[in-house]
């Protein structure tokens, strides 16, 4: 069955440099490569849901700009929903550089532009399609307040809830109550729970300090190492095959809309964290967040 799932969060644009490494304090580099690509948090997982058979609807805010335009045009070629994007005829649609070194690692900075003002307001203008979602994606490339609010929100409806935070923002205790399933990276867990993940003892660790807050699932990434998987009934580190690595900007963002297509198609836990790790490293192999987002024919053809 193709449940409803709602992706709420970030558009950007993406401004891509591909340098052989990151400039170091005060140099300046020669860039191989560059290109514009649409992106954003939010965005990016609503293609990937959406690509990969999710009937997918998303809830953004843009600036009155031609970057905000091309964003909602990248959306609507992938069947995204975008009823719910609102336009602030003020601020500027997102924008993030992005930094991409030869051996296929990124370094982002993002000015967020228009993605702060997405506000109470619009939840509560969106609350037709919230209220009908079986899954509601969130990041934290948004205000804060609006995420609390949403989660607050939506406590109460049937709505399954995976939080993706990132970028890693310290949570309100009261928040992991209202969490179906949190999808950290090490980096971002071990700010969460001050545990460093150096092995699949220590990942478990961590879940635990996220299952003891309220959580009812928790899937650590583990980038080329795949991911690690904790609810109160099992656990279990599934692996990722190994690739030729060309840009891991946006994999997460991929790993992410997958879960939520699987969790929507009622797979078991073993199935949807599989079908994430699938699709994230195809992912990688591809330059880009939107562009590299693969299509469901793509992850048979590779399994």
């Amino acid at each position: 069955m193709n449940k409803k799932i709602i992706v709420i969060g970030s558009t950007n644009l993406d401004l891509v440099f591909q340098t052989e490494n990151f400039p170091k304090p005060g140099e300046t580099i020669k860039s191989k490569d560059f290109s514009m690509l649409s992106g954003g948090k939010g965005s990016n997982q609503a293609i990937a849901a959406s690509r990969l058979g999710g009937n997918v609807s998303f809830i953004s805010k843009i600036g009155n700009d031609d970057f905000g335009q091309r964003s909602i045009k990248e959306l609507n070629l992938s069947k995204v929903n975008c009823d719910y994007v609102f336009t602030d005829h003020e601020a500027v649609s997102g924008v993030a550089v992005i930094l991409i070194n030869e051996k296929g690692e990124n370094s982002i900075v993002m000015a967020p532009g228009a993605n702060n003002l997405l506000s109470v307001s619009d939840i509560d203008n969106a609350s037709p399609i919230i209220k009908n979602a079986a899954i509601i994606l969130i990041q934290l490339e948004i205000s804060i307040d609006t995420v609390k609010y949403l989660l607050k929100t939506v406590a109460s409806s049937e709505s399954k809830i995976i939080f993706n935070p990132a970028p890693m923002h310290l949570l309100d205790d009261w928040m992991y109550a209202k969490i179906y399933l949190i999808t950290p990276n090490e980096s971002e867990s071990e700010s969460l729970t001050g545990i460093k993940i150096t092995d699949i003892e220590t990942a478990s660790q961590a879940a635990d300090y996220f299952l003891n807050k309220g959580v009812k699932n928790v899937v650590i990434t583990l980038g080329a190492k795949g991911a690690f998987f904790k609810n109160k009934d099992e656990e279990f580190h599934i692996p990722a095959k190994k690739v030729k690595v060309v840009d891991t900007t946006g994999a997460g963002d991929v790993f992410n809309g997958a879960l939520a297509v699987a969790l929507g198609e009622s797979k078991n836990w073993r199935e949807i964290i599989k079908f994430a790790i699938a699709a994230s490293t195809i992912s990688v192999g591809k330059l880009g967040a939107q562009t590299a987002s693969p299509y469901r024919s793509e992850i048979i053809s590779n399994n």
